[in-house]
């Protein structure tokens, strides 16, 4: 396995600082953008295939670029 950059752990303190509370809530924030953007509706689904599975997510981004041009236009 090859590991690829790094990632620093922030240490458990029993006071929390104002910063960390800042970076918690770009977390949040950076979180719910990105599940509004990716379009796929919620649920849960089954594919007999990896193809079908990545022609499902293919149909639903298509149809969320068109709904988002169509907004935007």
């Amino acid at each position: 396995m090859r590991q690829v950059g790094e990632r620093l752990a922030q240490p458990v303190v029993s006071q929390a600082s104002g910063e960390l509370l800042a970076d918690g809530a770009r977390f949040s924030e950076s979180v719910a953008r990105l599940a509004r953007s990716t379009f796929i509706p919620k649920g849960v689904y089954r594919f007999k295939s990896l193809d079908d599975a990545n022609r499902h997510a293919l149909d639903c981004l298509v149809q969320g670029m068109g709904r988002l041009a169509a907004e935007r236009a």
